[in-house]
């Protein structure tokens, strides 16, 4: 990791929205800043970024949660300090983003 973490990709899951897909929940890979959907998410982007990539620890990017999380342990990691923003925007949908969501959403969970 350098020394100065960089700052979140976005405010949504960047595969998600390059593909036209939604999210539950959304966590920010402490190592490059990259914004992933969560496990719960159909496409699960930020444990696959984890596994392929092998940046192990991401943050969650959801407002009001300040947890870390190491992948490839399977268990909390420790909190370090980065950049804001820290969450998304508390005006951002969860699930989201706006207008992509699907009705049957909650069946759709992992």
């Amino acid at each position: 990791m350098s020394e100065f973490p960089p700052p979140p990709s976005g405010a949504g899951c960047v595969e998600c929205l390059e593909g036209g897909g939604w999210w539950f929940h959304l966590r920010r890979c402490v190592e490059c800043g990259h914004v992933g959907c969560c496990d719960a998410s159909p496409e699960q982007h930020a444990s696959r970024h984890a596994t392929e990539l092998g940046h192990a620890v991401a943050m969650s990017f959801e407002p009001g949660e300040d947890w870390f999380w190491d992948y490839a342990a399977g268990t909390s990691a420790r909190r370090i300090p980065l950049p804001p923003p820290l969450s998304r925007p508390d005006d951002q949908p969860a699930p989201g983003p706006a207008g992509r969501v699907p009705p049957n959403w909650r069946e759709l969970l992992h």
